[in-house]
């Protein structure tokens, strides 16, 4: 069955990896969220939406995780446990963060949420990733998209799905500034940085915890 994967290999590794991974993006959204520098083009477009109907930030990361993974069907994109855990859990994990979590505060504090919470959402995406149990629905339309038109490539796709999002937020009232730059810059790097780290093995070939030599990072998602 597409949506459990083949858990044959290392479950528990593979699920602890995958929840705790989910968790610790939740966690680094809520951080850049209370830090008020800036928010990455998918949060940006979550929290315009959230000031725009009412509704919570995560319950509206969670709404739009479904909508897009619907988007899936055409594209005839299977989601593994991964993908659907990913649409709920991070959005139950930061709505619980942020109601621990206090905002504001001096500058320096809120630079150190920043830094803290774009790290700590390299180091989730690398986890979910390489727990090889689904990409995120966001990830998931992207690749999804790119293999149904070979022509395209994925970073073109992304940057395109990514500026709209960024500007639709930005028009409903959703943080962009420093953080979103920082942002940017620095969720591939990290992202390439701890992807080898955390990669599980599928179980076939010995060399499969790495990704090969050269080839990009993954799209991050937003969940």
């Amino acid at each position: 069955m597409a949506l459990l994967g083949n858990l044959r290999h290392r479950p528990v590794r593979r699920l602890v990896q995958l929840y705790l991974g989910l968790a610790l993006y939740g966690v680094s959204m809520a951080l850049m969220i209370r830090s008020h520098l800036g928010l990455d083009p998918w949060d940006v477009f979550h929290q315009g939406l959230s000031k725009l109907t009412g509704l919570s930030f995560g319950t509206v990361t969670i709404g739009v995780g479904a909508l897009v993974l619907l988007l899936w069907i055409p594209l005839r994109q299977r989601p593994g446990l991964g993908t659907v855990s990913n649409v709920v859990v991070i959005g139950l994990v930061v709505d619980a963060t942020l109601a621990l979590l206090p905002g504001g505060g001096p500058l320096g504090v809120r630079i150190a949420m920043l830094i803290t919470g774009i790290v700590a959402n390299g180091a989730a995406t690398a986890l979910y990733l390489g727990a090889r149990l689904g990409p995120g629905p966001r990830d998931g339309l992207m690749t999804g998209y790119v293999a149904r038109r070979p022509g395209r490539s994925v970073r073109l796709v992304r940057t395109v799905i990514e500026v709209t999002v960024l500007v639709l937020g930005g028009l409903l009232g959703g943080t962009i500034g420093v953080g979103t730059v920082a942002y940017a810059l620095a969720i591939g790097p990290l992202a390439q940085f701890f992807i080898p780290l955390f990669a599980v093995p599928d179980g076939s070939t010995p060399d499969s915890a790495a990704p090969p030599p050269g080839s990009p990072a993954p799209a991050t998602p937003a969940g």
